[in-house]
């Protein structure tokens, strides 16, 4: 049984935000518009040991007037089939409207755990306005602020009693090779990834613009698996809601081991068309250029002038039809690697150079390299495209990676910059430890704390190297001790560093650091000596009661690494103020400098006596 957590409700209530934060990620676009959304994402989620899949749909409407609304209405009745866990998602500021009442309805005659979330309680003074959505009869109202994160965890905490205790295993499509469809607007793209599936998963219309966020499906052809990813229409120069949806094809392109070009061969290779090969040149990667609706022979002698985007032999199929389609697919199998491309290792440690913009990530990136990789610039947010470097430094070789500066809120930068922060979370993705460079000069800003959050939510090991130390003086020195323990109590276990990049002062001790966070994230406790402490630990400082019962803990194991993970088995739930007390005394006892420590309760029932 898979552990799936599908977010429904009407257009507008901030689902896609939900998804985002719950997925730790930026893949669901994010617009203050209503119908943003509208094929069925997929992420992936966990929370205290659990993997589940999260599943994002379209606003649930039934007027007419738009006519992408009746498939939408169907992908969302898909996701309600699917799901495991149900979020049946409100606007608390609105309070309850028609077409609530009406997705109410329909999710009841599901039968599925429905959770009831009252999304923008972004206020005290906005607590208490859920009350009325208790009417609807689906049991207790949650707050939440999708926008900041209040009242995600104890979500989380309600739905994972649900999940299926066994499947915790990373999916096997993590290792799968991935392909990129790629394209104008209304060329076919999600024509021709329904007849790769063999059914209509895809949203389709007559319409330029239909798809806009990357969705992932699974294929199989010739019995090789893959993944494909659909991709909104990419435009030369984009506006509006086009800048995101432009920025996740390109992103798409790094992601993917191949990447599909669709052209609509009746119109022939358009300027824009030029501008996109372009950048699929930069990406490196294997390209297929396919001549899509190509419907006979005809047509098909008529579409030989592909052959001037130089991307090699045109593919000519017809996605409707499905003419050529199967000798297509055999040629992008023939093209595929075995293993997916984020799957592959070269041995190399890799460390991520992160931060917000102009805080020294280029001059360190160029001092640690000892010449100018990276373009440095006293203007903010030089660096745009990830630079990956093999560097030798401190005795070791180490891949590097200079990401472009995260701004605050992403989904309103222009596209470049867009682009630039969705490759920077690719970034955090890939490494095993992030350097997140501060500027020891200025205060500590609320962009630097979310740095920070991302680097411990993604489980990575953690260096922060306060940059710029050459412009502390003594006042400054003391007002950044105050900062310190103030803004950064929650991440004390951070490997932390003082350096002067331009000068290269104290850049040598960036690698012992290194080295010892990612120890730690690798570090395994033996078992016997984790009980014996879990036991001593219990025997001093119970549980809480919950429920007028006290949870009996039985035994505790180290489930993984990389992060450090631990399970407590417990009779109970354990609340999360007391696993917090557990983690803080495993790092006492077992020392994890530079890494986050995951502690999560499996309930069990009773030994029957």
């Amino acid at each position: 049984m898979s552990n799936i957590v599908a977010i429904v409700g009407r257009p507008n209530v901030g689902k896609s935000t939900l998804f985002n934060r719950l997925t730790e990620s930026r893949d669901a676009i994010v617009k203050e518009i209503s119908g943003v959304t509208r094929d069925r994402l997929y992420g992936k989620g966990e929370w205290n040991g659990y993997q589940f899949s999260v599943i994002d749909t379209g606003g649930y409407a039934t007027t007419k007037e738009d006519i992408f609304e009746p498939e939408i209405r169907k992908q969302v009745e898909l996701a309600v089939e699917e799901a495991t866990v149900i979020i049946f998602m409100v606007d608390a500021t609105t309070g309850i409207v028609e077409m609530d009442q009406i997705v109410a309805q329909l999710l009841r005659k599901s039968k599925k755990k429905i959770l009831v979330v009252a999304n923008k309680v972004d206020s005290n003074d906005r607590v208490g306005m859920s009350a009325e959505f208790y009417s609807f009869g689906l049991g207790e109202v949650f707050d939440l602020s999708a926008t900041n994160g209040s009242g995600t965890g104890e979500i989380l905490d309600a739905i994972v009693p649900f999940f299926d205790k066994e499947n915790e295993s990373i999916r096997e499509e993590d290792n799968l090779p991935r392909l990129a469809i790629v394209g104008r607007p209304n060329v076919g793209k999600s024509t021709l990834i329904n007849r790769f599936l063999g059914r209509r998963e895809a949203i389709v219309e007559d319409t330029p613009g239909v798809t806009r966020d990357r969705v992932q499906y699974e294929c199989e052809w010739g019995g090789r698996r893959f993944i494909i990813m659909d991709t909104g229409g990419w435009e030369a120069k984009p506006d509006g809601i086009a800048v995101q949806v432009s920025a996740g094809s390109e992103l798409a392109m790094q992601e993917a081991d191949v990447l599909c070009f669709v052209v609509d061969a009746q119109v022939g290779a358009l300027d824009e068309d030029d501008t996109l090969v372009q950048h699929l040149r930069k990406a490196k990667k294997p390209t297929i250029l396919i001549g899509n609706k190509v419907d006979g022979e005809r047509e098909e002698a008529e579409a030989h002038g592909l052959w001037s985007l130089g991307l090699g032999e045109p593919r000519f199929v017809s996605a409707l039809h499905g003419r050529g389609s199967g000798d297509l697919l055999d040629h992008i199998v023939n093209v595929l690697p075995e293993v997916g491309r984020a799957q592959n290792q070269d041995g190399y440690r890799k460390v991520a150079l992160i931060g917000r913009p102009n805080v020294g990530k280029s001059s360190l990136f160029n001092a640690i390299a000892g010449e100018s990789l990276s373009i440095v610039d006293d203007a903010a947010g030089t660096t745009r495209d990830p630079v990956d470097s093999l560097l030798s430094f401190g005795g070791s070789t180490w891949r590097f990676i200079d990401t472009a500066g995260l701004k605050k809120r992403a989904n309103q930068d222009s596209g470049t910059d867009y682009y630039a922060s969705l490759r920077t979370a690719t970034a955090l993705e890939r490494c095993e430890v992030a350097v997140v460079v501060l500027d020891a000069s200025e205060p500590i800003t609320e962009q630097d704390l979310r740095v920070i959050t991302m680097v411990e939510e993604a489980g990575k090991a953690m260096v922060i190297v306060m940059n710029k130390w050459d412009l502390v003086d003594e006042d400054r020195r003391n007002q950044l001790d105050r900062e310190i323990d103030r803004h950064l109590d929650q991440v004390e276990w951070a490997q932390r560093v003082n350096i002067a990049a331009k000068t290269g002062w104290h850049r040598d001790r960036l690698a012992p650091a290194l080295r010892t966070a990612l120890d730690s994230w690798e570090r395994r406790v033996p078992t016997a000596k984790l009980n014996s402490f879990l036991g001593a630990l219990i025997g001093a400082t119970p549980p809480p009661v919950r429920g007028g019962k006290q949870p009996k803990v039985y035994y505790a194991t180290q489930a993984g690494i990389a992060p450090p993970k631990f399970v407590v088995f417990s009779s109970g739930w354990i609340e999360a103020s007391y696993r917090r007390f557990i983690e803080r005394r495993l790092r006492e006892e077992f020392k994890f400098p530079g890494t986050p420590v995951q502690v999560a309760v499996r309930v069990k029932e009773r030994d029957k006596e």
